[in-house]
């Protein structure tokens, strides 16, 4: 059952749909499909080669050191780092406010890599939403999709919470402001009427919101993540017993926005939850990894590399991972591919 909840998962978030709504649509190709239309860079990629007289430092942003993020990025340092004696590259991690300060710090060359939701992705790459003063971010590269991440939506269970409409007058922590939840929540909560007006909205980090939950400060939080998470398990085991809540009524938001698809969450995963069972319904975008077109590629290349050639060890490393497939690695990619990545994906046959 669980590994059937976790391919349907997969399937649905790899689905995603295409165009429309409000928000401008590219206008080039991006991701794989821009790569494989440039017939002249694809004929131009060599092998990158490693300078051994001198070390790359190149550090990943991740997210809270609950999340998925966080050991996402450490195994793929521990990967690389394992090979230094063929790369020269020394990788390290570091715990970030999510999405948004990921791909600002990758772009300002504050860091190499970057974990970020599929929608933040899009976003900054067509000069939208965080990025609409600044237009279009053209250094922006993807490098690879990660697992499915699901906007949850948790609730204590006293607190008489059965759908997001009921949220009208609680406190709810929409999460820290640049996070990929933060811009999640709003659109959920537009979605089905509500504006922040309408609850009393706290905006701080996700991994903060057990805490307050099980002290009465809030009764209701979202969290954009992947499942089974830590952070989720942790909150069902307070004292406090929590539901997780049904985001249902959105379907506009599929049409308007094309990095958004339906999502279930396999309640099995939490045992501790109030009376609950099944799959509950909700939304989701997908997590990648991205970088900036000023990292050189042998960089890149070898982050590629040693994720698809270690793809079995990768997964094992969270059960979020679990459903990871080569060809998924690809999907939900609105950024060009960095140029370190194309070369390894022709060789690999990927592409």
């Amino acid at each position: 059952m669980r590994a059937k909840t976790l391919f349907l998962l997969c399937l649905m978030l790899f689905l995603a749909a295409c165009g429309g709504g409000e928000e401008p649509a590219p206008k080039e190709k991006v991701g794989l499909e821009r790569l494989k239309a440039d017939k002249s860079t694809m004929t131009e990629l060599k092998t990158p080669t490693f300078d051994h007289g001198k070390a790359t430092f190149a550090t990943i942003g991740t997210g809270g050191v609950n999340g998925v993020y966080y050991p996402s990025g450490g195994a793929i340092a521990n990967m690389v780092n394992a090979k230094r004696d063929e790369y020269d590259i020394r990788m390290s991690v570091e715990s970030t406010g999510g999405s948004v300060f990921n791909i600002n710090a990758v772009l300002a060359g504050d860091m190499q890599f970057g974990m970020a939701q599929s929608d933040r992705q899009y976003q900054a790459v067509n000069g939208i939403a965080e990025w609409a003063e600044k237009g279009p971010q053209t250094k922006l590269r993807s490098v690879f999709s990660l697992h499915p991440e699901v906007l949850t939506l948790v609730a204590a269970a006293d607190a008489g919470i059965k759908t997001i409409g009921d949220l009208k007058g609680h406190s709810v922590n929409i999460g820290n402001p640049g996070s990929g939840q933060h811009r999640n929540s709003t659109d959920a909560l537009g979605a089905v009427g509500l504006s922040l007006g309408d609850i009393k909205p706290v905006e701080v980090r996700a991994i903060e919101s057990s805490d307050l939950l099980q002290s009465g400060t809030i009764d209701a939080y979202f969290y954009t993540v992947g499942h089974p998470s830590a952070a989720i398990k942790e909150a069902t085991e307070g004292k406090r017993k929590v539901v997780i809540v049904p985001i249902s009524g959105v379907g506009a938001l599929f049409a308007k926005f094309p990095y958004y698809v339906p999502a279930e969450i396999d309640t099995s995963f939490y045992p501790e939850l109030a009376s609950q069972d099944g799959k509950i319904q909700s939304f989701g975008v997908k997590a990648t990894l991205v970088t900036s077109s000023d990292v050189p590629d042998g960089v890149v290349y070898a982050v590629t590399r040693e994720v698809v050639e270690n793809l079995d060890a990768f997964r094992a490393q969270h059960p979020a991972l679990q459903c990871l497939t080569r060809e998924g690695m690809l999907q939900g990619l609105s950024a060009p591919i960095h140029p370190g990545a194309a070369i390894y994906y022709r060789q690999a046959g990927m592409m």
